[in-house]
């Protein structure tokens, strides 16, 4: 009987708490918008696993965790402690963007340069919701952190919180990843307010042909400018024109490939599974007790919110403003996709127009100022880590 009893004691659910179910629940909802809302699945859904792995609870002293690197005095790394050193170290976000150019084609950019502007314009969220944080009470390194969500781009925002608030990084991972995937539910009323239905039939003109050399010069000036102006961005914007260079280069086609497939594959499926498995109900770091549904990470979600809605704002005010002194009318909806949700922003753009113009096709525009508005948080990030670092 008390072999019963100890094995009894051993298992979840006799260590189950509420935290544990109501995160359970929220790993559940996420796999569901995955696999039923088509929202983001190859993001959504390792993280909605990695969640629910995450919160199944344990006897305290099993190395089962992301959080169980230290055992009985002695150093015992449990297997997704391992997996998640990848990601507070910062290794899985460089090689993600290295991923990424490989898949990326700056021609639009080239293209148009102007388009830069719209990228930048967008990054007013993360100062702005930097200095709302700050008001909130955050630390100069956690308002950083939380203002990064603003760009829309999962990566940087794990990396620079794991380099300035690794202790708030499970809820940052977890609020940058949500909103990349429900762009397509909050730009749309955002878009909306912003623009008269006469601006949302704007037609573009064809852009220019870029040529190869273009192409391949792009990346090489990319990395030395953004460098000059911003050291600390040199993983994420040097690892992407990597990627990029890769792929244009004509001479490394199969790096390329390799880049943009099977090591983005991996490092996607590693790094959101164990940001799913690092949202613990509750946790101890350095003595403190953080736990994920506290009002702090509450507050972190609404800053998020806040931050991309901001964002997005802010591309689309500056776009309006910059019809006022161009001949050749830009449709002020890809001001929206200077966030940094790639693709996704610029089909969402392409698909609002087209509700008003069905042989609107901006998606190619759009793609300007969302690729530029990548190259914009990294640089956003770099200025970050300088400074509070």
């Amino acid at each position: 009987m008390d072999m019963i009893l100890q094995i009894i004691e051993t298992t979840g659910f006799a260590n189950l708490q509420w935290g544990n179910v109501i995160m359970i629940g929220v790993g559940c909802l996420a796999i569901y918008l995955a696999i039923v809302k088509k929202y983001e699945p190859l993001l959504l859904l390792p993280i909605g696993f990695g969640v629910i792995v995450g919160n199944i609870p344990y006897l305290p002293g099993l190395p089962l965790g992301v959080y169980d690197t230290v055992a009985n005095g002695a150093t015992q790394n449990s297997v997704f402690s391992l997996i998640y050193w990848g990601v507070t170290s910062g290794i899985f976000p460089p090689l993600i963007f290295l991923g990424i150019g490989a898949l990326t084609d700056f021609s639009s950019l080239i293209s148009n340069p102007k388009s830069v502007l719209l990228g930048a314009a967008a990054q007013i969220g993360i100062f702005v919701t930097y200095l709302g944080a700050l008001m909130l009470g955050f630390s100069n390194q956690e308002a950083a952190s939380i203002g990064i969500i603003g760009g829309a781009d999962g990566p940087t925002s794990i990396f620079l919180s794991s380099q300035l608030a690794p202790h708030l990084l499970g809820p940052i991972a977890i609020a940058a990843y949500s909103y990349m995937a429900l762009v397509p539910l909050i730009q749309p009323p955002i878009m909306k307010l912003m623009t008269t239905e006469k601006e949302r039939k704007i037609r573009m003109k064809p852009s220019r042909r870029v040529t190869k050399r273009e192409k391949i010069l792009f990346p090489i000036i990319v990395v030395i400018v953004a460098a000059l102006i911003a050291p600390g961005s040199l993983p994420l914007v040097g690892m992407l024109m990597l990627g990029n260079l890769l792929k244009e280069s004509g001479v490394t086609d199969r790096l390329g490939r390799t880049a943009g497939n099977a090591l983005l594959d991996i490092c996607t499926i590693l790094l959101s599974f164990a940001v799913g498995a690092s949202t613990q109900a509750t946790r101890f770091v350095d003595g403190v007790n953080v736990g994920f549904l506290t009002p702090k990470s509450l507050g972190i979600f609404f800053l998020g919110l806040f931050s991309f809605s901001i964002a997005t704002f802010g591309g689309l005010l500056f776009a309006k403003l910059m019809n006022l002194f161009l001949k050749d009318k830009i449709n002020p909806l890809i001001g929206a996709a200077g966030v940094s949700a790639v693709p996704d922003s610029a089909r969402v753009v392409q698909h609002f127009a087209r509700q008003y113009d069905k042989d609107n096709h901006l998606l190619f525009h759009a793609m300007a100022p969302n690729v530029a508005g990548v190259i914009g948080s990294a640089i956003a990030a770099g200025v970050f880590i300088a400074i509070f670092r």
